[in-house]
């Protein structure tokens, strides 16, 4: 029986000294594993790549009809179309800015009281701004480009005489006889390019001023160039016949351009610009081109929005229907289909 019993305490005992070597071992390779993490180099997560750019793009198409049928207080049926890009590119990297932006409009309609399809808006405006920051804060180096165009004809449709309605086949031509053309691709286009500086006080707020502005007006179609203030060939030429007129009219002058841009949220929003310029070769500071342009966007829905745009300009070199010296005025209020495409910053 003691043999039995001491041969138990033997095995018990050799039991616990393997089952303590067994933890030490343990906690041994736990240490000798955790000196090895410590020890292994860390590897940092990659930093997010830096973007330069900043792409946005809006899209309008709006569409109106109005139909009547036994309408006592009169009027015409009627259908226009309109659409409009509104693009930017904006790039930034540590110094240096360069701002692109691209506004397309076009439109037309019909009316029941005339045969014919008229334009009802038409213009292509490219702007880009280069800048360099200046020791001084909110003020940059700046260079500015701009390019103001339109894509076709736009004409002044007059109601034909009896002799116009009797010489044509159709009514559709005697309409088209009668009109008189107004405007159309570069007649006239105005390019501008100046350099000077550039101050952003707030991020709504820019106010470019360019000392030194060389412009450019084109009127290719010799008819319009009297409209459109082109000077003669020389003195003394017949001033009824559009080809005394150059079709190239060059501009030294000095340009301002204050441009806001108040985003109110993610559906309402307010951009305006004004700009300035006189002509050092002719009456500076007296003789001044005015354009102020306005639009509101409001997003009413996912898809659809309302914008409000005006366009305003004044330019004595341009005979209107009222004479020289006469502020050009339009506005257009347009509800339909809209689409943004931006960057995701």
């Amino acid at each position: 029986m003691k043999k039995i019993l001491f041969t138990l305490a033997v095995l018990s005992a050799a039991a616990l000294t393997l089952s303590a070597q067994e933890v030490t071992d343990a906690q041994k390779a736990a240490e000798q594993a955790a000196e090895a993490i410590a020890d292994a180099p860390v590897q940092e997560a990659a930093a997010p790549k830096p973007k330069y750019w900043n792409l946005s793009l809006l899209t309008n198409i709006n569409f109106s009809e109005q139909v009547l049928h036994n309408w006592a207080a009169g009027g015409f049926n009627s259908v226009a179309l309109a659409a409009n890009v509104d693009a930017n590119a904006n790039y930034a990297k540590d110094k240096m800015k360069w701002n692109n932006r691209l506004q397309m409009d076009y439109g037309f309609m019909y009316s029941a009281d005339k045969p014919i399809i008229q334009k009802t808006k038409d213009r292509f405006y490219l702007e880009s701004k280069w800048g360099y920051a200046t020791p001084v804060r909110h003020l940059d180096y700046s260079a500015n480009f701009s390019f103001l165009n339109q894509f076709e004809n736009n004409y002044d449709y007059k109601t034909p005489t009896d002799e116009q309605f009797a010489a044509n086949a159709t009514e559709t031509e005697a309409w088209m006889a009668a009109r008189t053309l107004k405007s159309t691709s570069f007649a006239p286009a105005y390019i501008t390019l100046g350099v000077g500086i550039d101050w952003t006080p707030w991020d709504w707020l820019a106010v470019n001023f360019s000392p030194i502005t060389g412009g450019i007006v084109t009127v290719t179609v010799p008819e319009l160039r009297k409209t459109y203030g082109m000077p003669l060939w020389q003195d003394g030429l017949d001033e009824t016949d559009g080809k005394s007129f150059r079709p190239v009219r060059l501009q030294f002058g000095a340009q301002l351009k204050i441009d806001g841009k108040w985003i109110i949220n993610d559906k309402f929003s307010l951009t305006t610009q004004l700009t300035l310029f006189t002509d050092y070769l002719d009456k500076p500071f007296v003789k001044n081109r005015v354009n102020w342009d306005n639009k509101v966007f409001w997003k009413l829905a996912k898809y659809f929005a309302l914008t409000f745009t005006t366009n305003m300009i004044y330019d004595p070199n341009v005979i209107t229907p009222i004479g020289t010296d006469a502020v050009q005025f339009k506005e257009f209020l347009e509800f339909g289909f809209t689409y943004t495409i931006a960057s995701k910053n």
